[in-house]
């Protein structure tokens, strides 16, 4: 249906001929991935564009959000902090609507306490009402919305959910997961396609034209493709589709996140509470239970979580996902304040640590402002690369033509022992991450519909001008 392009093309002329052996091997594949580089760079680019741009306001919005609320965030450093019961007690006259759903006491000297409460009214119930209380005088600095395990303040987790799904809700998680699917693809193809040129046509200095953007778009490519193949792994763990995946299949291989048992247990279980379940006075109290938890060794930052009902414990847990990351945890009896379950992170399976590790760093929480940093600066080599990538297509065209896509049948050239097994292996690729597969299909789809319109249209259409002179005919779209 169509004609087998020439494996001599822009991106490889006929004088840059390698020794034969490397060519024979690799010139039926090297016009595949230039052509599926070409259009799923040219396709999903949009897609990418805005993931990164959000991208990298999200880790710049940890440094931010210090700065916007650093009345609510910070106080003087006094003499002693008061205990802690007395500090959520000052919040809960301040805001006695809802119940307390957690409780972090100031983890630095400079810092507040925060009181989350739920079920406060016109407040989101994914999103929990902080308050935030000055934990040597117990004044209250004011409340903000918070959401999600970072303890995201409003700007951040407006950012947060613009770059997660444009704050269109499930629907809008389609984008981001897309974005994620084909990033490693792009990369990879990049990678492979850069590296097999010689290395005097990688060369930047001297060039000009379409073979300087080249030269740039390939080399800020390589640097970064490490971190871009990073983001798409650790980005596709929290999706949609191929999230619940990974999830299965790290289940199945023993590696999911445990969880502490939040069961009072022991005789006294659901007995002598001397308040109702969900309150933070719940039984002993917050500052025996928190004690309880030193004694077991968590230090600052701690988060403490009320019982849920009669039946159910404290549960205290690390919050710092910093490094050194720090996420053990206990439960303690309400009763007795007897420490009933201990969860130590030195203890998680191996691909619980590392996804917990890959998230963090993906989100800039990791190393701090050296994650975000370097998250920034791989955004911002993202977004340059699609500004050089869509201006090469611009550079293909010929005088007032746009830019001109890779010539089709490139797969015909590919020898069968090849092309079975990488169709196999795109097949499982595309099972396991959906919108890849769904995308690379419908891309195939629309290349066979076109290349069938030209082919059509070729056969119609008259091969010679009214001079005489053969119709200058472009490579097929």
């Amino acid at each position: 249906m169509s004609t087998p392009p020439s494996t001599t093309t822009d991106e490889a002329p006929p004088s840059d001929a390698a020794p034969a052996p490397v060519r024979r091997t690799w010139a039926p594949l090297r016009p595949l991935i230039l052509r599926l580089h070409f259009y799923a760079g040219v396709l999903v680019a949009p897609f990418l564009l805005l993931a990164a741009a959000t991208g990298f306001l999200y880790a710049a919005s940890f440094q931010a959000e210090k700065i916007v609320y650093a009345h609510e965030l910070t106080v003087p450093v006094g003499d002693e902090k008061l205990p802690i019961s007395e500090q959520v007690a000052a919040a809960r006259k301040a805001h006695p609507e809802g119940t307390v759903a957690a409780v972090r006491p100031s983890p630095e000297d400079d810092a507040t306490t925060r009181v989350m409460l739920s079920g406060v009214e016109g407040v989101d119930q994914d999103y929990t009402l902080a308050v935030f209380v000055d934990p040597y005088t117990a004044e209250v600095r004011g409340s903000l919305e918070q959401y999600g395990s970072t303890g995201a303040l409003p700007l951040r987790t407006w950012i947060d959910e613009f770059h997660r799904d444009l704050r269109l809700g499930e629907t809008g998680r389609l984008y981001s997961e897309l974005a994620a699917s084909w990033l490693w693809v792009i990369a990879l193809g990049g990678l492979v396609l850069w590296f097999s040129r010689r290395r005097a046509r990688r060369k930047v200095r001297g060039t000009s034209g379409r073979r300087r953007t080249l030269g740039l778009h390939g080399t800020v490519g390589a640097w970064a493709a490490a971190g871009f193949l990073f983001l798409s792994a650790t980005g596709l763990t929290w999706s949609q589709y191929t999230g619940a995946n990974i999830d299965e299949l790290r289940t199945s291989l023993g590696g999911a996140t445990p969880s502490i048992s939040a069961g009072a247990g022991g005789e006294h279980s659901g007995h002598g509470a001397s308040a109702a379940a969900g309150d933070a006075a719940h039984g002993v109290g917050l500052d025996k239970v928190l004690a309880a938890a030193r004694a077991k060794g968590l230090g600052d930052p701690v988060e403490i979580v009320p019982p849920a009902d009669a039946e159910s414990a404290y549960v205290v847990k690390q919050i710092q996902r910093s490094w050194p990351t720090k996420q053990d945890s206990v439960a303690v009896d309400p009763t007795t304040g007897r420490v009933t379950d201990e969860l130590r992170f030195a203890d998680y399976p191996v691909l619980a640590k590392l996804t917990r590790w890959g998230i963090d760093l993906h989100t800039g929480v990791l190393f701090g402002l050296v994650s975000q940093i370097a998250l920034m600066l791989l955004a911002l080599s993202l977004i340059v690369l699609i500004v050089w990538g869509y201006r090469m297509w611009w550079q293909r065209g010929r005088g007032s033509a746009f830019g001109r896509p890779i010539p089709r049948g490139a797969w015909q050239q590919v020898p069968p022992q090849v092309l079975v097994p990488l169709a196999a292996v795109a097949a499982v690729v595309g099972y396991f991450v959906p919108l890849l597969g769904i995308s690379l299909l419908a891309f195939l789809a629309v290349d066979i519909v076109l290349g069938e319109i030209d082919h059509r249209r070729g056969r119609t259409a008259p091969t010679a001008t009214s001079s005489g002179r053969p119709a200058r005919r472009w490579p097929a779209r």
